[in-house]
Protein backbone atom coordinates (compact mmCIF):
# COMPACT_ATOMS: atom_id res chain seq x y z
CA UNK A 1 0.00 0.00 0.00
CA UNK A 2 1.81 3.09 -1.27
CA UNK A 3 0.26 6.58 -1.63
CA UNK A 4 2.30 9.07 -3.88
CA UNK A 5 2.44 12.71 -2.93
CA UNK A 6 4.17 15.88 -4.45
CA UNK A 7 4.40 19.28 -5.81
CA UNK A 8 3.95 21.50 -8.76
CA UNK A 9 7.69 21.47 -9.56
CA UNK A 10 10.84 19.94 -8.02
CA UNK A 11 13.09 22.87 -7.49
CA UNK A 12 11.67 26.35 -5.71
CA UNK A 13 13.77 29.18 -4.83
CA UNK A 14 12.50 29.37 -1.20
CA UNK A 15 13.45 25.50 -0.73
CA UNK A 16 17.38 26.08 -1.63
CA UNK A 17 19.06 25.73 1.83
CA UNK A 18 16.06 25.65 3.57
CA UNK A 19 14.56 22.58 3.03
CA UNK A 20 17.08 21.40 0.35
CA UNK A 21 20.69 21.61 0.01
CA UNK A 22 22.12 24.46 -1.86
CA UNK A 23 23.80 25.07 -3.97
CA UNK A 24 22.69 22.23 -6.21
CA UNK A 25 23.97 22.03 -10.17
CA UNK A 26 20.08 21.22 -11.69
CA UNK A 27 21.37 17.67 -12.19
CA UNK A 28 20.82 17.02 -8.50
CA UNK A 29 17.78 18.83 -7.97
CA UNK A 30 15.08 16.45 -8.96
CA UNK A 31 17.20 13.67 -6.97
CA UNK A 32 16.72 16.05 -3.81
CA UNK A 33 13.46 16.27 -4.28
CA UNK A 34 12.99 13.37 -4.17
CA UNK A 35 14.03 12.49 -0.96
CA UNK A 36 11.21 14.34 -0.09
CA UNK A 37 8.24 13.02 -2.15
CA UNK A 38 7.84 10.42 -4.66
CA UNK A 39 5.90 12.24 -7.47
CA UNK A 40 6.14 15.37 -9.03
CA UNK A 41 3.95 17.20 -11.78
CA UNK A 42 5.50 17.31 -14.97
CA UNK A 43 4.43 20.92 -15.83
CA UNK A 44 7.38 22.38 -17.92
CA UNK A 45 6.68 19.80 -20.74
CA UNK A 46 3.49 22.29 -21.35
CA UNK A 47 5.33 25.00 -22.46
CA UNK A 48 8.21 23.14 -24.26
CA UNK A 49 9.27 19.41 -25.28
CA UNK A 50 12.28 18.96 -23.68
CA UNK A 51 15.55 17.14 -25.51
CA UNK A 52 15.23 13.76 -24.95
CA UNK A 53 18.78 13.89 -23.38
CA UNK A 54 17.26 16.40 -20.42
CA UNK A 55 14.91 13.71 -19.82
CA UNK A 56 17.22 11.06 -19.56
CA UNK A 57 18.75 13.22 -16.40
CA UNK A 58 15.28 13.14 -15.10
CA UNK A 59 15.11 9.46 -14.92
CA UNK A 60 19.02 8.74 -13.61
CA UNK A 61 17.88 11.16 -10.58
CA UNK A 62 14.75 9.17 -9.35
CA UNK A 63 13.36 5.44 -8.90
CA UNK A 64 11.26 3.39 -11.23
CA UNK A 65 8.77 4.18 -8.61
CA UNK A 66 9.15 7.70 -8.65
CA UNK A 67 6.08 9.43 -10.38
CA UNK A 68 5.68 12.01 -13.39
CA UNK A 69 2.47 13.19 -14.05
CA UNK A 70 3.72 14.44 -17.27
CA UNK A 71 1.39 17.10 -19.02
CA UNK A 72 0.93 17.14 -23.08
CA UNK A 73 2.36 20.34 -24.56
CA UNK A 74 0.87 23.71 -25.12
CA UNK A 75 0.08 23.44 -29.18
CA UNK A 76 -1.54 20.26 -28.72
CA UNK A 77 -3.99 20.88 -26.52
CA UNK A 78 -4.54 24.44 -26.17
CA UNK A 79 -3.52 25.95 -29.61
CA UNK A 80 -4.62 22.83 -32.16
CA UNK A 81 -7.07 21.40 -29.36
CA UNK A 82 -6.21 17.88 -30.29
CA UNK A 83 -6.32 17.59 -33.79
CA UNK A 84 -3.65 17.84 -36.45
CA UNK A 85 -1.31 17.12 -33.80
CA UNK A 86 0.90 14.15 -35.50
CA UNK A 87 4.26 15.14 -35.20
CA UNK A 88 4.20 17.54 -32.07
CA UNK A 89 2.94 14.25 -30.48
CA UNK A 90 5.32 12.12 -31.88
CA UNK A 91 8.17 14.37 -30.51
CA UNK A 92 6.61 14.62 -27.19
CA UNK A 93 6.31 10.61 -27.00
CA UNK A 94 10.11 10.03 -28.14
CA UNK A 95 11.22 12.97 -25.96
CA UNK A 96 9.89 11.67 -22.70
CA UNK A 97 10.44 7.49 -23.41
CA UNK A 98 13.44 7.34 -20.59
CA UNK A 99 11.29 8.15 -18.15
CA UNK A 100 9.85 4.43 -18.71
CA UNK A 101 7.70 2.84 -15.83
CA UNK A 102 8.49 6.85 -14.13
CA UNK A 103 6.04 8.41 -16.60
CA UNK A 104 2.67 7.54 -13.98
CA UNK A 105 0.13 9.61 -16.74
CA UNK A 106 0.25 11.67 -19.40
CA UNK A 107 -1.60 14.56 -18.51
CA UNK A 108 -4.11 16.03 -20.97
CA UNK A 109 -5.04 19.85 -19.05
CA UNK A 110 -7.78 20.95 -21.63
CA UNK A 111 -8.41 24.83 -21.63
CA UNK A 112 -11.47 26.32 -20.18
CA UNK A 113 -13.03 26.84 -24.00
CA UNK A 114 -12.99 23.15 -24.08
CA UNK A 115 -16.73 22.44 -24.11
CA UNK A 116 -18.80 19.35 -24.24
CA UNK A 117 -19.51 19.89 -27.77
CA UNK A 118 -15.91 19.36 -28.36
CA UNK A 119 -16.15 16.01 -26.59
CA UNK A 120 -15.93 13.70 -30.11
CA UNK A 121 -12.48 15.52 -30.30
CA UNK A 122 -11.44 14.24 -27.32
CA UNK A 123 -12.29 10.59 -27.73
CA UNK A 124 -10.59 10.28 -30.99
CA UNK A 125 -7.67 11.67 -29.47
CA UNK A 126 -7.39 9.12 -26.86
CA UNK A 127 -8.36 6.30 -29.27
CA UNK A 128 -5.28 7.26 -31.11
CA UNK A 129 -2.93 6.91 -28.16
CA UNK A 130 -0.36 4.30 -27.35
CA UNK A 131 -1.42 2.04 -25.01
CA UNK A 132 2.30 2.23 -23.45
CA UNK A 133 0.97 5.05 -21.26
CA UNK A 134 -1.96 5.66 -19.18
CA UNK A 135 -4.29 8.92 -19.19
CA UNK A 136 -5.64 11.50 -17.13
CA UNK A 137 -7.81 14.25 -18.25
CA UNK A 138 -8.13 18.02 -16.76
CA UNK A 139 -11.18 19.66 -17.71
CA UNK A 140 -12.10 23.28 -16.73
CA UNK A 141 -15.24 24.16 -18.45
CA UNK A 142 -17.64 24.68 -15.90
CA UNK A 143 -20.90 22.43 -18.11
CA UNK A 144 -18.47 19.29 -17.26
CA UNK A 145 -19.35 20.15 -13.59
CA UNK A 146 -23.06 21.86 -13.18
CA UNK A 147 -24.60 19.43 -16.12
CA UNK A 148 -25.13 15.68 -15.31
CA UNK A 149 -25.75 14.81 -18.70
CA UNK A 150 -21.98 16.17 -20.00
CA UNK A 151 -20.54 14.67 -17.01
CA UNK A 152 -21.64 11.16 -17.42
CA UNK A 153 -20.71 11.90 -21.28
CA UNK A 154 -17.29 12.61 -20.35
CA UNK A 155 -16.50 9.65 -17.90
CA UNK A 156 -17.93 7.53 -20.53
CA UNK A 157 -15.38 8.55 -22.88
CA UNK A 158 -12.77 8.54 -20.27
CA UNK A 159 -13.79 4.82 -19.03
CA UNK A 160 -13.38 4.12 -22.34
CA UNK A 161 -10.21 4.83 -23.37
CA UNK A 162 -9.34 3.47 -19.18
CA UNK A 163 -8.12 7.56 -18.55
CA UNK A 164 -8.65 9.12 -15.25
CA UNK A 165 -10.54 12.67 -14.53
CA UNK A 166 -8.16 14.90 -12.65
CA UNK A 167 -9.95 17.09 -10.51
CA UNK A 168 -8.00 20.59 -9.84
CA UNK A 169 -9.56 21.38 -5.98
CA UNK A 170 -9.92 25.20 -5.45
CA UNK A 171 -12.65 25.12 -3.56
CA UNK A 172 -10.83 26.36 -0.40
CA UNK A 173 -8.89 28.85 -2.25
CA UNK A 174 -12.03 30.65 -3.16
CA UNK A 175 -13.72 30.61 0.10
CA UNK A 176 -12.52 34.51 1.21
CA UNK A 177 -10.64 36.66 -0.80
CA UNK A 178 -6.68 36.63 -1.30
CA UNK A 179 -4.53 38.14 1.64
CA UNK A 180 -1.18 38.07 0.00
CA UNK A 181 0.81 39.31 -3.67
CA UNK A 182 0.77 35.24 -4.70
CA UNK A 183 -2.82 34.39 -3.57
CA UNK A 184 -4.01 37.47 -6.19
CA UNK A 185 -2.42 36.21 -8.77
CA UNK A 186 -3.71 32.97 -8.34
CA UNK A 187 -7.23 34.45 -8.01
CA UNK A 188 -7.20 35.88 -11.69
CA UNK A 189 -5.70 32.63 -13.08
CA UNK A 190 -7.04 28.83 -11.36
CA UNK A 191 -10.16 27.62 -12.04
CA UNK A 192 -13.37 28.36 -10.38
CA UNK A 193 -15.26 24.81 -10.58
CA UNK A 194 -16.72 22.80 -7.56
CA UNK A 195 -14.96 19.69 -6.13
CA UNK A 196 -15.24 16.59 -7.61
CA UNK A 197 -13.58 13.03 -5.87
CA UNK A 198 -14.82 10.32 -7.60
CA UNK A 199 -12.24 7.71 -9.21
CA UNK A 200 -12.58 6.19 -12.55
CA UNK A 201 -9.29 4.25 -12.45
CA UNK A 202 -7.08 2.15 -9.84
CA UNK A 203 -4.71 5.37 -10.07
CA UNK A 204 -6.52 8.21 -9.28
CA UNK A 205 -4.69 11.97 -9.10
CA UNK A 206 -5.88 14.55 -6.92
CA UNK A 207 -4.47 18.49 -7.55
CA UNK A 208 -5.20 20.64 -4.60
CA UNK A 209 -4.90 24.22 -3.90
CA UNK A 210 -4.37 25.60 -0.52
CA UNK A 211 -4.03 29.07 0.96
CA UNK A 212 -0.65 30.68 1.90
CA UNK A 213 -1.91 30.04 5.52
CA UNK A 214 -0.81 26.33 6.48
CA UNK A 215 -3.80 26.38 8.88
CA UNK A 216 -6.36 27.01 6.14
CA UNK A 217 -4.39 24.69 3.55
CA UNK A 218 -4.87 21.87 5.78
CA UNK A 219 -8.17 22.54 7.07
CA UNK A 220 -9.22 22.42 3.76
CA UNK A 221 -8.05 19.15 2.79
CA UNK A 222 -9.71 17.45 5.57
CA UNK A 223 -12.55 16.05 3.07
CA UNK A 224 -9.49 14.59 0.82
CA UNK A 225 -8.17 12.25 3.54
CA UNK A 226 -11.58 10.76 3.59
CA UNK A 227 -11.18 10.09 -0.02
CA UNK A 228 -7.97 8.74 -0.39
CA UNK A 229 -7.35 6.61 2.17
CA UNK A 230 -10.74 5.18 1.52
CA UNK A 231 -8.96 4.85 -2.17
CA UNK A 232 -6.16 2.83 -0.62
CA UNK A 233 -8.56 0.48 1.55
CA UNK A 234 -10.18 -0.31 -1.96
CA UNK A 235 -6.45 -0.82 -3.33
CA UNK A 236 -6.29 1.92 -5.65
CA UNK A 237 -2.99 3.55 -5.70
CA UNK A 238 -3.85 7.30 -5.42
CA UNK A 239 -0.83 10.34 -6.29
CA UNK A 240 -2.03 13.83 -4.77
CA UNK A 241 -0.27 17.00 -5.28
CA UNK A 242 -0.50 19.67 -2.85
CA UNK A 243 -0.49 23.55 -4.39
CA UNK A 244 0.10 27.02 -2.21
CA UNK A 245 -0.19 30.01 -4.35
CA UNK A 246 3.70 30.77 -3.23
CA UNK A 247 4.59 27.15 -3.11
CA UNK A 248 7.37 28.19 -0.61
CA UNK A 249 5.71 24.91 1.75
CA UNK A 250 4.23 22.55 -0.53
CA UNK A 251 7.10 20.23 0.17
CA UNK A 252 6.55 19.66 3.82
CA UNK A 253 2.92 20.14 3.29
CA UNK A 254 2.68 17.04 0.89
CA UNK A 255 4.83 15.04 3.71
CA UNK A 256 2.31 16.58 5.89
CA UNK A 257 -0.87 15.32 4.05
CA UNK A 258 0.96 11.96 3.44
CA UNK A 259 1.46 11.52 7.48
CA UNK A 260 -2.03 12.57 8.16
CA UNK A 261 -3.34 9.93 5.59
CA UNK A 262 -1.18 7.47 7.58
CA UNK A 263 -2.74 7.83 11.04
CA UNK A 264 -5.47 6.58 9.62
CA UNK A 265 -4.12 4.02 7.50
CA UNK A 266 -0.28 2.76 9.68
CA UNK A 267 0.16 -0.26 7.67
CA UNK A 268 0.74 2.78 4.70
CA UNK A 269 4.33 2.36 3.82
CA UNK A 270 6.65 5.96 4.72
CA UNK A 271 8.22 8.44 2.75
CA UNK A 272 12.47 8.25 3.35
CA UNK A 273 14.01 10.36 5.37
CA UNK A 274 14.81 13.88 3.17
CA UNK A 275 18.47 14.95 2.55
CA UNK A 276 19.82 16.78 5.15
CA UNK A 277 20.38 20.88 4.25
CA UNK A 278 23.95 20.54 5.36
CA UNK A 279 26.32 17.89 5.13
CA UNK A 280 26.77 15.36 7.78
CA UNK A 281 29.81 16.07 10.03
CA UNK A 282 30.99 13.75 12.93
CA UNK A 283 30.96 16.74 15.25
Amino acid sequence: MRLHVGCAMWTHPSWQGRLLPHPLPPGERLRSYATWCNAVEGNTTFYATPARSTVETWAEQVSPDFRFVVKLPKPITHERRLTGIDDPLRAFLEAIEPLGPRAHALWVQLPGSFAPTDLGTLAGFLRRLPSAYSYAVEVRHRAFFDDPRSAQLLERILTTAGAEWVPFDTTVFFQSPPTSDAERDAWTKKPRVPRRSSALTDRPIVRYLGRDATDRTVEGWQPWLDTVTDWLREGRSPTVFIHTPDNADALTLARRFHADVRTRLPELAPLPDPLPTEPLTLF
